[in-house]
């Protein structure tokens, strides 16, 4: 018999952010989206950069977190992510987000041939995503550019 929740675990390097059951949760493989329902086979997979989701027990509401690479280990009965950075949409300062992307775009088109290439690209990357994630659930539209 199939278990009719899974257990989720979101951990950093900080803290572990989160521990809760659920029925489903929605992950950025680095290859694309996962879906993850109980009773999943058991998988590693790495975390690309991106939205996770999960619904709480109800069904109804569902819960969003802005998501930086790492991996994931998937059980039938539990999902432990371990992420460079995750956190709430909630907790999200979009000014500071905003601020983060124009400060990795200048050193970007700065020219300079002294740049962390890596690190200013992974910057940006989640300055974007944290930006698009606390946006979408506070119904804020999404900047276009």
């Amino acid at each position: 018999m199939l278990p009719e929740s899974i257990e989720l675990i979101v951990v950093t390097p900080e803290r572990q952010l989160l521990r809760q059951r659920t029925k489903e949760v929605q992950l950025p493989g680095a290859d694309g989206y996962l879906g993850i329902l109980p009773g999943h086979a058991p998988l590693i997979t790495e975390l690309g950069i991106g939205e996770l989701s999960y619904h709480d027990m109800s069904g109804k509401e569902s819960v969003h977190l802005a998501v930086l690479r790492g991996f994931a280990e998937v059980l039938p009965d539990r999902v432990t992510v371990l992420a460079e950075t995750a956190e709430f949409a909630a907790d999200i300062d979009i000014a500071r987000a905003e601020a983060a992307k124009a400060r990795a775009e200048k050193r970007l088109a700065s020219g300079d041939t002294n740049i962390d290439w890596d690190r200013v690209t992974v910057a940006l990357q989640r300055a974007l995503i944290r930006i698009q994630v606390a946006r979408k659930y506070r119904g804020v539209p999404v900047d276009s550019r």
